[in-house]
């Protein structure tokens, strides 16, 4: 399963692009659709759109391959979208590790996509930013058809 233009819309919508260097939320480097610099990363000057979608691309390859490692249970396309994005903006570890994995790898779909609605926080503090992006997260959630087959795992396409 690979993201949606549905899902790569809400990535874009969500980050925004800029093409010079800039401090993320947690004061992180990072330019583009929201790539956070790496220590190889060089980007003297600013990168272009296009560069920034290539460089997107990859990062979300990532994110599509973390969500397929980590979900047991099958998942309508505008659920494997919002896993991806979230699982973009908060990296895998905060997946792996989080409630609502756990509450959708048992089959509770329903309470896996509350879960997305908890995840609105900048540190202690409610962020308006996040708290859109978790709600469309929700959205997606739940727009198309469920899941075809229970007990299979999604597929790496």
């Amino acid at each position: 399963m690979e993201l949606s233009a549905t899902g790569l819309a809400l990535v874009k919508q969500s980050e925004g692009f800029r093409s010079r260097i800039y401090r993320d939320v947690r004061g992180l480097p990072t330019i583009g659709y929201g790539h956070r610099l790496l220590p190889s990363d060089s980007f003297p000057d600013e990168v272009t759109e296009a560069e920034a979608a290539d460089i997107l691309h990859g990062d979300l390859r990532q994110a599509e391959e973390a969500v397929q490692h980590l979900v047991r249970v099958p998942l309508a396309q505008g659920q494997f979208d919002a896993l991806v994005d979230f699982c973009f903006n908060l990296g895998q570890g905060r997946l792996a590790a989080s409630t609502l994995l756990a509450d959708l790898n048992a089959g509770r779909y329903a309470a896996a996509a509350e879960q997305l609605l908890l995840w609105d926080h900048a540190g202690a503090e409610e962020n308006a930013g996040l708290r859109s992006r978790r709600q469309a997260e929700f959205h997606l959630w739940h727009s198309g058809p469920a899941p075809q087959q229970a007990g299979a795992r999604p597929s790496a396409a």
